[in-house]
């Protein structure tokens, strides 16, 4: 049984949704958002909550149940309040600056790496004297949120010793002893 694909989602004030056929759109303050869905499952909505059915206990159906319910509640939640990415640049003189839509970071290479993002993500960095650089990435799309947050922390992934590189702000990292003399 999924019990996530049972849980019906309940609509917050000034969220549309239209179901058209195994097309589900989400449209709210933040922005639209579409998720095309399996022929198997179907979308009720009804009186501010959406629920979703399978038409057997097989397998395949109850994991496709589970995911489009939890694909179908990040899309609301995203239309009414959005989602954010912190992410946080720990190591002596990585700094971070965007302009517009183009983020650049100073890592440690020879040159700095400019990244243009999507205009659905807003970028924005923060750099107080004394402490690391932060990068907040912000939209109402949870998956380019965090394919964009992943996309940058893969520049300079966290090492195991000295913590320096990219990491999620609250992020705990597994640090190792270093030589031992």
């Amino acid at each position: 049984m999924s019990r996530i694909g049972k849980n019906p989602i309940a609509l917050p004030q000034g969220v549309e949704v239209k179901v058209d056929g195994n097309v589900v759109t989400v449209k709210g303050k933040l922005g639209e958002l579409t998720q095309e869905l399996s022929s198997d499952i179907t979308v009720k909505v009804e009186d501010g909550t959406i629920t979703l059915e399978r038409p057997s206990d097989s397998k395949d159906h109850r994991a496709a149940h589970g995911l489009y319910r939890a694909l179908i509640n990040n899309m609301v939640e995203g239309v009414s309040k959005g989602f954010t990415k912190e992410l946080e640049l720990v190591g002596v003189g990585y700094r971070a600056s965007n302009q517009g839509q183009k983020l650049d970071l100073a890592l440690g290479f020879s040159h700095n790496i400019i990244l243009d993002l999507a205009p659905e993500v807003k970028v924005e960095t923060v750099s107080e004297k004394g402490k690391n650089p932060i990068v907040k990435l912000t939209s109402h799309d949870k998956q380019l949120v965090g394919q964009v947050a992943a996309k940058i922390r893969s520049f300079r992934k966290p090492e195991p010793y000295k913590g320096k590189g990219i990491k999620f702000v609250g992020e705990v990292l597994r640090r190792k002893a270093g030589k031992s003399a």
